[in-house]
């Protein structure tokens, strides 16, 4: 007998129109755009899946919170409320408020990597390992292998291979490693999460060679969603609890609030070490603002104070991931190859098998992205070679074993009926895929490319 279906735990008050156009202006607009769409305008996107960063639908208390915002230059109210909330739900003492987390990402890179070190990560995330690279460091993968295969089941795909880090100490010591930056969950593998148990492995490994963790927390709560549905022993925790035991075993965190935090903008580095938030705090105050704003608004640091207190109740959590692999469920079931197992904040395409006869060389993943917002107005984005960038010291594409269009849903915005539209865009595209052609890259930034890279289409 079929479970009864269980509605989202929020209702709609607020609405927003969104504009429907014809797949000729569609096939206009990509154009103008260079064929890569973060370079289209919002106006002419119908279902917008391009990122959860940011696109978040707020509350009314998170709104109401707004209109208490403090503007006071230095200590303002809401700052404490955020260090409160962080305290409580992350359980670290020294909060560092951001504009955003690729900014506390620079200032974790700066002052705690010395050129010529390793900064092992489960698997890279663009703006980390970037930062990590012009503070002089090397990026070194130690996922696991099968978070490499997209079809993989294995249900905990961004585990750490302690292998892996044994053999940079083998080969280089201990005191070669700057720290290790390990995100719960796993963004370029798809959403990916890690168990309790490799944490504590890691955790363990980590003090006894003298090696801090610093964790990307920006999607930790979709991580410990996971670990409650997955791990023997958490089925009867809450996702509260099972975040505040996840971060236990690092030494601090940088985070996005934009994405688990539910909110439009903002983030924060937090941590336990008094010495590191000392010389965070002096770094702060000549990159972003006053250690008690931090770039911030005081209306916005009470909006991610609130939210994050909501993003651990788990009936949102649970209806939060569970869309996600409604969407994902659907192109699974209709023979889309998608990355498997579903992840927590994107389904995401797996553009060589959907494009098989399309070479790297020809960026199918950018070109699936290109035709999916032609068929249909749905917005996605390239995770693969053009993501992955070029190697600094040779010159040469990165070549990531996954080549990815990742469609991620932004959180309280969207029902299950827009849900349905991506899938059948996409269904329409996989029986149609041989009608698709490959693209040229005829614009390349130096960093990032794949925010403002233009491409053309192939004859």
């Amino acid at each position: 007998m079929k479970s009864r279906t269980v509605a989202e735990p929020y209702k709609i008050k607020m609405v927003e129109t969104i504009k429907t156009t014809t797949p000729d202006y569609r096939s206009w607009a990509i154009r103008e755009a260079g064929y890569n769409t973060f370079l289209l305008r919002s106006e002419d996107v119908y279902i917008d899946l391009l990122t959860d960063s940011g696109t978040s639908a707020m509350s009314d208390n998170q709104w109401a919170g707004m209109m208490l915002g403090d503007e006071s230059y230095a200590g303002a109210r809401n700052f404490y409320n955020l260090e409160r909330a962080v305290r409580e739900i992350y359980g670290f003492q020294h909060v560092i408020p951001t504009h955003q987390g690729r900014a506390a990402e620079h200032i974790t890179s700066q002052l705690r990597i010395e050129p010529g070190q390793f900064v092992p990560m489960n698997m890279y995330f663009t703006t980390t390992r970037e930062h990590a690279e012009r503070a002089g460091g090397t990026f070194v993968d130690c996922i696991v292998d099968e978070a490499h295969d997209a079809a993989s089941e294995f249900p905990f795909k961004g585990n750490v291979d302690l292998a892996k880090l044994r053999r940079i100490v083998d080969e280089h010591g201990a005191d070669s490693i700057a720290y290790l930056s390990i995100a719960p969950s796993v963004n370029m593998a798809g959403g990916q999460p890690m168990s309790m148990a490799n944490l504590r492995e890691v955790s363990e490994w980590a003090r006894a060679h003298q090696v801090a963790i610093i964790f990307d927390a920006t999607r930790a709560v979709e991580n410990a969603y996971f670990i409650q549905r997955r791990e023997a022993g958490y089925a009867d925790k809450t996702v509260r609890d099972i975040l505040r035991e996840m971060m236990s075993y690092g030494e601090g965190c940088t985070m996005s609030s934009k994405k688990d935090n539910l909110v439009n903008i903002g983030g924060f580095l937090a941590t336990n070490n008094e010495q590191f938030a000392t010389a965070a705090k002096e770094m702060v105050v000549i990159f972003e603002g006053l250690h008690t704003y931090g770039g911030m608004a005081g209306r916005d640091m009470e909006a991610v104070a609130r939210g994050i207190y909501e993003m651990v109740d788990d009936a949102y959590i649970a209806s939060r991931v569970q869309q996600v692999e409604y969407l994902g469920g659907r192109l699974r079931d209709a023979g889309v190859p998608v990355v498997l197992p579903i992840g927590g904040h994107a389904v995401f395409l797996d553009a060589r098998r959907f494009l098989p006869d399309i070479p790297d060389d020809q960026f199918q993943a950018q070109s699936l992205a290109a035709h999916l917002y032609v068929d249909s107005g749905v917005r996605g984005m390239e995770r693969g070679m053009v993501s992955a960038g070029r190697d600094p010291v040779t010159g040469d594409h990165h070549r990531p074993k996954l080549s990815l269009v990742r469609l991620t849903i932004p959180r309280r915005a969207y029902t299950n009926l827009h849900m349905d539209v991506v899938a059948e865009s996409c269904i329409a595209l996989h029986r149609e895929r041989d009608k698709i052609r490959g693209l040229r890259m005829v614009h390349e930034p130096r960093s990032l490319r794949f925010f403002q890279a233009r491409f053309e289409l192939l004859d």
